[in-house]
């Protein structure tokens, strides 16, 4: 058994470099663009009158364009990048079909591309977190089939027998999104409340089934990898996979508590909700436990900064979604911001910094070369730190407040709408710093890419 296993000298790295660098780079062109449009709508929602002179410029088009941009475009490119990264690393041989990689990501970006100009003009299938139009839909399938080929080939000539926490993450993410997605996408197979029973149910598993298995496989390998010590618990690690597969795929129905779907559905939606706190503590226990053992790595690694904060937004994320689908709770925050609040720590202050962190790990070693302004790296994390705690709270706070509000029936509809308006301003503040805060990542990147080349070229040493 070979324990100093180096994927550099073995030519890995080399092979995974330019498919990651594609999707990475164009993964960040479609975050800007998406935070952009998001602040865009966050402002619509205290100055209704601002750009109201053509249809593609209404909050309801400029919202739905951030969503579909930042996920499928910025999370899913990203997420997919890091696991062609990570994947050959842990089985030990080189991306298999390459190449493929590559038709595929064209394909994704051409889709995207398409799936936004269709959201803009108004054409969507009109169902939250499905808006793309069924038939663009078709492309983006094609392109995931590119992507899941050489995945399933590299796991099968894998060179180790075992495989890590990260490779039962990815795995199952590649297998269970391509299932979500061609489902709850068949034109015609779903209408009523069956249609709203499946849009939750892929909604929420887009976050749980998706993102999440890519969210959290990334921090178990960079983790314990930057810090050069083990997981707190291997046997921990496994209990948090198979509680994750267990009990996720019914969570999303808590969102249609108080509708006309059968109470029993509901109910098994809110015991899974609540079931969800043990994989969420087993994840907790390894990822938090190896960080606070070690915690002079935080002040010597950046990446680590991203990642380790994320995975603790993740805890939290989780925790706060288990007691939000209790129907006590849910009867208070359902309809209101409080809701927004929480879709954003979990799709954002956990995965997307996830992502973050691993984009600044993998770029040196995929292209040889060393971020120009070290300083502006740690800038963009207090940028969208910041910027996230205050978008965070105020729509935490305003979401309680306006709940509450809307279940006093001696208060008019109106109040519950005029009392959110301080928590939406803050919104925007935070936004617009979450904003600044990818525009300097992008900017990272290109000094990356053209600066670095001839001032700051330093080969990353091999681990």
């Amino acid at each position: 058994m070979r324990y100093h296993f180096d994927p550099v000298r073995a030519g890995i790295d080399a092979v995974s470099a330019r498919p990651v660098i594609v999707l990475l780079g164009t993964a960040t062109v479609w975050l800007v663009l998406g935070s952009i449009f998001g602040v865009m709508a966050s402002l619509k929602l205290h100055w209704p009158d601002w750009l109201n002179q053509s249809a593609p410029l209404t909050f309801g088009r400029m919202r739905t364009l951030h969503l579909n941009l930042v996920i499928y475009g910025w999370l899913s490119l990203s997420g997919l990048a890091t696991v062609m990264w990570i994947t050959p690393r842990i089985f030990h041989v080189p991306l298999k079909s390459p190449r493929l990689v590559l038709v595929g990501a064209v394909l994704w970006n051409i889709a995207v591309a398409l799936g936004g100009l269709a959201i803009a003009s108004g054409w969507t299938d009109g169902e939250e977190w499905l808006e793309i139009p069924w038939q663009i839909d078709m492309l983006l399938a094609v392109a995931g089939a590119c992507f899941i080929a050489p995945l399933v080939r590299t796991t099968r000539a894998r060179d180790v027998h075992h495989i890590y926490v990260s490779g039962w993450y990815f795995l199952a993410a590649i297998l269970w999104f391509p299932v979500l997605f061609v489902v709850a996408n068949i034109p015609g197979l779903h209408s009523g409340v069956e249609e709203a029973t499946v849009n939750w149910w892929f909604a929420h598993n887009v976050l749980g089934l998706w993102l999440t298995p890519l969210g959290v496989g990334t921090a178990y390998y960079l983790i314990p990898k930057i810090i050069g010590r083990p997981i707190y618990s291997y046997a921990v690690s496994l209990l948090g996979f198979w509680g994750l597969a267990l009990f996720y795929s019914q969570v999303g129905i808590h969102h249609l508590i108080g509708g006309p779907v059968p109470t029993w559905v509901v109910t098994l939606s809110v015991v899974h909700s609540v079931m969800m706190f043990l994989p969420v503590i087993a994840v907790a226990i390894n990822q938090h436990v190896t960080v606070a053992q070690n915690l002079w790595a935080l002040k010597e690694s950046v990446p680590l900064r991203f990642i380790s904060f994320g995975a603790l937004m993740y805890t939290m994320a989780s925790f706060q979604g288990s007691i939000e689908a209790l129907r006590s709770v849910n009867s208070i925050t359902h309809f209101t911001h409080y809701t927004v609040a929480h879709a954003h720590l979990g799709a954002y202050a956990f995965v997307s910094l996830v992502m973050f962190g691993s984009a600044y790990y993998i770029l040196p070693r995929a292209t040889g070369r060393a971020f120009p302004w070290p300083g502006l790296l740690k800038l963009h994390f207090w940028l969208v730190v910041i910027g996230f705690g205050i978008y965070f709270f105020s729509l935490t706070i305003g979401g309680v407040l306006q709940g509450l509000s809307m279940l006093d029936a001696t208060r008019p509809f109106s109040e519950s709408v005029e009392l959110m308006k301080p928590y939406l301003e803050a919104r925007s503040v935070g936004g617009t710093l979450m904003t600044f805060g990818h525009l300097v990542f992008a900017l990272n990147l290109l000094g990356l890419a053209f600066y670095a080349s001839t001032r700051a070229q330093n080969t990353v040493a091999a681990e």
